[in-house]
């Protein structure tokens, strides 16, 4: 006991000499050890200044560390002494405090998972979807600050934000730490003309941006100039679309330019730009500049009948066009006769799109020469050209020479019965054929018993319109007829409305052999705007049908007038029968 007294008694005593300065202070002076002489201080430096040596801390409220040393070296006696070294140490615990300061702050990873969580995103380093994320000015430049912490980004998606516009400086003066950024979606974004004049700079530091959407940011119209005056030859951009951006004719010329840079370029979508129609003639000129091109979307852009002449001699050039969309251009209707002579040529084009082009019968005798030759054509649109009509004979009797067409549209095209049994004739050579849109017909109802045979070999068929057909009870039976029998099995949309002369009976049939097509997804019976009918006896038919529809998830049925029970009954029928059917009514 006497032993425990003394060891403490010592303790307290030897307490008592410790300085001023804390027992850490304290501690480190002891594990320094005494200092002789400057020089021999220079020569051997503490252990605890090793390692204090490899960080630095800046200044602390003292004197920095190099301060220090110097202040050591010249000052060795006594108090002085001793004063200096509190102050060496009190400036290394201050650098300690920051350095565990910053230990404890979260890292850029944690920070760049706790900014997704914040926006309800899933983190991917590789792949920043922010898309319609209601993202504001202060978010994008906390994007910006963790770009350094993203190296191995390929793709930022912010579309469908507009409060991103004025703001796309603050990041792109950061895209130097994304250098394998391939991918940059930006559509909907309010983007301004500082913004475009960034983006163009920021051009030099992605080398390896491969694709680039802009579309529907109508701010861009007449600016065009400020973004590719920035690119530079041998650009890697493959992908480039600037819908609905209000470009100018102006805008079109500086286009034109940049097709010399890009010589990669594969998917060029100037669609929904009325005004780029005035310099067509230019940018098919240097179209021929991008010969690996595989899509061209032209929709709604204001071409005429001298802008298709310019396209079609630009056709010789692109060999590997996939897909060619002029649609929705109305006055390029009867100019097809002096522009398709290389149309022909584009063996490899597998969608052709020209609905609502006000096609003229001397279009169609043209067409009809030129597109059975199109071998790998797997998608025709010839919707809305309304004086189609009989004239459309010889071309839709031909496409039985389209071996891999998929996809027929020929929706509203005034289609007579002559017209309608030599398409269903021709379906008959169509084994692949998925989709079919007869809608607007009115030839249809009444004569669908025309295209039985085709829809028995259609065994790939997923997509039958019959909108406002003119269908009759008769049409419907002849349908349920195919689905017992197992044709149809691999249907998911079905369309049937606006066809009202179709009896109650009719229905019934129908709803009666709907459950076979258990792929089926969407299914509209609406009526037509400003008809109302009372919903018959087939309501109920309808509901059991829809118990056997795994796949139903749409359902179409405006305007048809529900009495108080059977809208009860579809009020509770998910809840009932644990299915969630969009019912629209």
């Amino acid at each position: 006991m006497e032993e425990t007294d003394d060891i403490q008694s010592c303790q307290d005593k030897h307490e008592e000499d410790i300085p001023k300065s804390s027992l850490f202070d304290f501690a480190i002076k002891h594990f320094q050890g005494k200092k002789s002489s400057p020089e021999k201080r220079k020569e051997q430096p503490s252990a605890i200044q090793k390692f204090f040596r490899g960080f630095d801390f800046g200044k602390s409220e003292g004197k920095d560390r190099k301060e220090i040393e110097d202040t050591e070296i010249n000052n060795c006696e006594g108090d002085d002494q001793s004063e200096k070294e509190d102050l060496s140490v009190e400036g290394n615990a201050d650098g300690l405090s920051h350095l565990i300061s910053e230990a404890e702050s979260p890292s850029g990873e944690q920070r760049f998972n706790q900014f997704m969580q914040k926006l309800g995103k899933k983190p991917n380093s590789k792949n920043l979807d922010l898309n319609n994320c209601a993202l504001t000015a202060a978010d994008v430049s906390e994007l910006a600050s963790l770009l350094p912490f993203l190296p191995e980004l390929e793709e930022i998606s912010l579309s469908w934000n507009g409060c991103v516009g004025g703001t796309l400086k603050a990041l792109t003066v950061h895209l130097h730490h994304v250098n394998l950024l391939k991918v940059l979606r930006l559509n909907n974004c309010g983007l301004t003309a500082e913004d475009v004049t960034s983006l163009g700079e920021a051009f030099e530091i992605v080398p390896q941006l491969e694709e680039l959407d802009l579309s529907w940011n109508s701010n861009i119209g007449g600016k065009l100039s400020l973004l590719t005056k920035k690119l530079q030859k041998g650009c890697k951009i493959k992908l480039l679309k600037i819908t609905d951006c209000n470009l100018t004719a102006k805008d079109g010329e500086s286009l034109a330019e940049i097709l010399n840079v890009i010589p990669n370029l594969e998917v060029l979508d100037l669609s929904i730009n009325k005004h780029i129609g005035c310099s067509m003639k230019v940018i098919a000129q240097d179209l021929k500049n991008v010969p690996g091109l595989k899509e061209l979307n032209l929709h709604m852009c204001g071409l005429k009948q001298e802008s298709l002449q310019g396209l079609d001699t630009a056709l010789q050039h692109l060999a590997e066009l996939r897909k060619l969309d002029i649609s929705c251009n109305k006055e390029i209707g009867g100019g097809f006769k002096d522009a398709t002579a290389h149309l022909a040529s584009l063996k490899n084009l597998e969608v052709l799109d020209l609905h609502q082009c006000c096609v003229t019968e001397e279009d169609m005798t043209v067409l009809s020469q030129v597109i059975p030759l199109l071998s790998s054509l797997q998608e025709l649109n010839l919707s809305s050209n309304k004086n189609v009509g009989v004239s459309s004979d010889p071309l839709l009797s031909r496409l039985r020479f389209l071996q891999k067409l998929k996809s027929v549209a020929v929706s509203n095209c005034g289609l007579g019965e002559e017209s309608f049994s030599s398409l269903a004739e021709a379906a008959l050579h169509l084994p692949g054929l998925e989709i079919l849109d007869l809608s607007w017909n009115k030839c249809v109802g009444g004569n669908l018993k025309l295209l039985l045979g085709a829809l028995k070999l259609a065994t790939e068929i997923q997509v039958l319109r019959l909108s406002s057909c003119n269908l009759v009870a008769e049409d419907l039976a002849l349908l349920t007829l195919l689905t017992r029998d197992g044709h149809l099995a691999r249907l998911q949309k079905l369309d049937l409305s606006y066809n009202n002369n179709i009896s109650d009976e009719g229905w019934v049939v129908f709803c009666q052999g709907l459950a076979v097509l258990k792929e089926l997804s969407e299914l509209d019976v609406s009526l037509r705007p400003s008809s109302w009918r009372d919903c018959g006896t087939w309501f109920s038919e309808l509901l059991a049908a829809l118990t056997k529809l795994p796949a139903l998830a749409e359902l179409g049925m405006q305007r048809w007038v529900l009495s108080e029970s059977q809208r009860k009954r579809l009020e509770s029928f998910n809840q009932d029968n644990k299915r969630n059917i969009r019912f629209d009514c």
